[in-house]
C-alpha cells in the first residue's frame, strides 16, 4: 500500500539507479544562472542528483555534499503574494538556491540534506512522525553506504610506501590517501609536487571526529566524508593536486612474480595529465597552509624534500625494501593458509 506521504505520480524507469533516500520536483538556480530551472531531483547519498523528468533514468546534473557548510531559509523574490518557498544551500565553493512549492517539500529537502551530511536525524525542523521515520531509515542506510566507501585513491601504505608510489608513477597522480601512522579511524593524505626543480612531499593527518572528517592544517577545515576531503586539496590549489589512481593490481605492481613483467600503470586523462607533466610553479597553498607550515602542523604532518638529483637513488633504495617487505608478508600469508 502507497503511504500518504508519496506523490501521486510514480516515476518511471529508474530500475538502473541506485534508489533515492527522497526525490521530488525541486526548481534550481546555480551561480551564473539567470533563472531557476525545474527538475526531478533524487537524494543518495552525499549526492544531489537532477533529472529533467521523473520518468528519466539517467540524472543531466549532480551535485555532491561533501563540502557542505549550511541551509538558509530565504525570502521570496518577488511580491508579497508569490507563493514559492525559498532555500538556499551553502557549499564552501558556491551556494545554490532552490525554490519549492510548500513549505512541507521545504522541510522535507531541508531533513535529508542535514541526514546525509550530519549523519543525524534533524530535530530542529517541522516535521511529521512520518517524515522523522524516513529520514531515520535514509540515516541507517547512509551509514551503512559509508562504512563501505572509500575514494578510490584510498591505498593501504605507510607513509614511506606512498612515497614510493608517488615518485614512481607521476604520471598516475601525486595525491595519496592512506590510513594514519596512528590507527584507528584516523587517515593520512600524502602529496607529491615539484618545485623549483625539487619534488615535495608533505603529509597532513586528518581526524576522525564523529561524521565528520577534520583536516589538521593551521585553521582545522571540516569536511563531511573522504571525498570532501580529497576534493578540499584539489580545488585549493587550482587542481594542481590530483588523486592517485593506479589501473593494475596494487599487489602485482609492487611484487611481481618472476616470470610476470612489471605492468605499466593507466595514463591520467590529458587534462589531468597535462597538470603533471610540466614543472608545477608554486602556487596558493590550501587556505590555512601559507606562513610557518612546519610550525602550524602536527608532528607526522611535516613536510619532507627530497631533491630532484637523488630521487632515483631513493626511489631505487625505498623500492628494494618495499619489495622485500611484500614479499615476506605474501610468503609469511601462504605459510598461514598451510
Amino acid at each position: 500500500m502507497a503511504s500518504a506521504l508519496s506523490p501521486p505520480w510514480v516515476p518511471k524507469h529508474k530500475g538502473a539507479l541506485p534508489s533515492h533516500y527522497y526525490e521530488s520536483f525541486l526548481e534550481k538556480k546555480g551561480p551564473g544562472d539567470q533563472d531557476y530551472k525545474k527538475f526531478w531531483a533524487g537524494i543518495q547519498g552525499c549526492t544531489l542528483y537532477f533529472y529533467n523528468s521523473n520518468r528519466d533514468s539517467q540524472h543531466v546534473e549532480k551535485l555532491g555534499l561533501g563540502a557542505f557548510v549550511r541551509l538558509t531559509d530565504e525570502e521570496p523574490w518577488g511580491s508579497s503574494r508569490d507563493p514559492d518557498i525559498y532555500f538556499s544551500l551553502v557549499l564552501w565553493n558556491q551556494e545554490i538556491k532552490f525554490k519549492v512549492e510548500s513549505l512541507e517539500s521545504r522541510e522535507m529537502w531541508k531533513g535529508f540534506i542535514l541526514t546525509v551530511v550530519e549523519l543525524r536525524v534533524p530535530s530542529n525542523l517541522t516535521l511529521l512522525p512520518g517524515h522523522l521515520y524516513m529520514m531515520a531509515d535514509a540515516l541507517a542506510k547512509e551509514k551503512a553506504r559509508r562504512a563501505f566507501e572509500v575514494p578510490s585513491c584510498f591505498m593501504k601504505v605507510s607513509r614511506l610506501e606512498a612515497q614510493l608510489l608517488l615518485a614512481r608513477y607521476p604520471d598516475c597522480g601525486n595525491l595519496l590517501l592512506r590510513p594514519s601512522g596512528d590507527g584507528g579511524d584516523d587517515v593520512s593524505v600524502t602529496t607529491r609536487q615539484t618545485f623549483n626543480g625539487k619534488s615535495v612531499f608533505r603529509h597532513y593527518k586528518v581526524k576522525r571526529e564523529g561524521p565528520k572528517y577534520v583536516i589538521d592544517v593551521e585553521e582545522p577545515f571540516s569536511c563531511a566524508s573522504l571525498d570532501a576531503v580529497i576534493n578540499y586539496f584539489v580545488s585549493h590549489t587550482n587542481n594542481a593536486l590530483v588523486p592517485f589512481l593506479l589501473d593494475e593490481n596494487y599487489e602485482k605492481v609492487l611484487v611481481p612474480s618472476p616470470s610476470q613483467p612489471v605492468p605499466k600503470p593507466r595514463k591520467l586523462a590529458k587534462v589531468q595529465a597535462k597538470a603533471l607533466k610540466p614543472p608545477v610553479a608554486p602556487k596558493p597553498e590550501p587556505k590555512g597552509l601559507s606562513g610557518d607550515l612546519a610550525k602550524k602542523l602536527a608532528v607526522g604532518s611535516m613536510q619532507t624534500l627530497f631533491p630532484t638529483t637523488g630521487l632515483a637513488d631513493l626511489t631505487a633504495e625505498l623500492e628494494e625494501k618495499l619489495q622485500r617487505r611484500r614479499a615476506l608478508e605474501h610468503s609469511t600469508g601462504h605459510a598461514g593458509d598451510q
